[in-house]
């Protein structure tokens, strides 16, 4: 397996030098350390794109980095905007220039950052911690048997 990775490691080098971002290119080293690894990022974007056979159904990496403090942004692919809801930035699927701009704006707006970063946090803990899923789950559950 470690082989296969140097490969992919020596094409994606290969690539970015083609490309001319060797210099905003960093391959990290395989880690256990996830949350820190997140907690390094300035925002996490998740572009899915719909096809004919595929959108996105969660985005369960949003709710990881949401849970580190870090800002999202998501495309408008399946179920993003719902996961992200007001604690992150959508713009339409497929829009590169869109996406741009949101990035811009989350970057020059420190503010905006940091409420992002918060909410996100916030909206992990009411929603979607093993506690808040099972209230959910209890409350589901307490509506269908009394309402039979």
């Amino acid at each position: 397996m470690r082989s296969q990775l140097h490969d992919l490691d020596a094409a994606l080098a290969a690539r970015a030098a083609e490309l001319g971002v060797s210099d905003r290119l960093e391959l990290v080293a395989w880690t256990n350390d996830v949350p820190g690894e997140l907690r390094r990022l300035d925002a996490l974007v998740l572009p899915s794109h719909t096809t004919r056979g595929w959108k996105e159904q969660f985005g369960r990496v949003l709710i990881e980095a949401m849970s580190c403090g870090v800002p999202v942004v998501g495309s408008s692919s399946g179920e993003i905007p719902k996961v992200i809801g007001d604690a992150g930035l959508i713009y339409p699927e497929g829009d590169v220039c869109a996406l741009a701009a949101t990035l811009g704006r989350l970057a020059e707006r420190p503010a905006l950052h940091a409420d992002l970063a918060r909410r996100g946090r916030a909206r992990v803990l009411e929603r979607y911690t093993q506690a808040a899923l099972a209230r959910q789950y209890y409350e589901v559950y307490r509506t269908m048997l009394s309402a039979g």
